[in-house]
């Protein structure tokens, strides 16, 4: 990009970059803010039009620039995350419910959403995993709410950080999958009366629950995942509606070292 400013001036230049900025928001789904979507004057636009079409590969280069920059950003935050996985555990699990065992040797991180009909399937698989592997396998639940496509994703995680608070988060989270069709808040409520929650509590949890859930959204970004479920167990990642055979094969591929 510098070899091109020096070669096209400095006006060029800053229509070349707008231009890629442009293009890099069209291919990653991206939108600008209405302010400077508002700022962009007819004449502008025609003239980044121009650019783009008189020198394409100088946007080209520039998105490629671009992804290598992001795919490298994510395979460091990836490469960070598995070492804390195997260094420090405790800094994994943060505030994040587990369940299995407690020496911590075997992590199994799962990223999932209550309205994604694939982590419902992978529920039951898991549930069957841990039953055989409790004594040796920590599950630790990271929330990734799809929120663009799954409405009531983020009213369910609420929900289910509420009921961590009273320590029943994994009965909470069996009942979410068990009745993932009837997602809502009539349904929330009748889980935790089920559980015999506090209710006035629970709801009160569920107003603070935002923070928590950012959070474990934010980690999933860093670790560029698009989807759930997701999975990493001890360094090794698992996506999609796993089969019981390929958690065993991670987990014998681990036991292996």
């Amino acid at each position: 990009m510098h070899a091109f400013s020096c070669r096209f001036g400095k006006r060029l230049q800053w229509l070349c970059c707008l231009a890629a900025l442009c293009l890099v928001c069209l291919v990653m789904g991206w939108s600008l803010p209405a302010d400077a979507a508002n700022r962009i004057s007819p004449q502008l636009e025609q003239q980044i039009l121009q650019v783009m079409r008189e020198h394409p590969e100088v946007i080209v280069e520039s998105v490629q620039k671009y992804q290598q920059k992001q795919q490298a950003q994510i395979q460091q935050a990836q490469q960070t995350f598995v070492r804390q996985m195997k260094t420090n555990p405790q800094e994994v699990i943060g505030q994040s419910p587990t369940i299995g065992s407690s020496e911590l040797k075997v992590l199994l991180v799962e990223f999932s959403d209550f309205q994604c009909p694939y982590c419902a399937q992978v529920h039951e698989t898991l549930k069957q995993f841990m039953a055989k592997h409790k004594d040796e396998v920590t599950l630790i639940y990271k929330h990734f709410p799809l929120t663009p496509i799954h409405t009531q994703a983020m009213p369910a995680a609420t929900a289910a950080w509420a009921a961590q608070q009273q320590g029943k988060f994994w009965e909470y989270q069996d009942a979410l999958f068990t009745h993932q069709k009837q997602l809502g808040e009539s349904l929330y409520s009748d889980i935790a009366k089920n559980l015999n929650l506090d209710l006035e509590k629970f709801q009160r949890e569920r107003l603070l629950a935002d923070t928590a859930i950012d959070k474990d959204r934010q980690l999933a970004q860093r670790l560029g995942l698009s989807g759930t479920p997701f999975f990493v167990m001890n360094g090794e990642t698992l996506s999609g509606a796993l089969q019981l055979s390929d958690m065993e094969n991670a987990l014998s591929h681990f036991q292996s070292f």
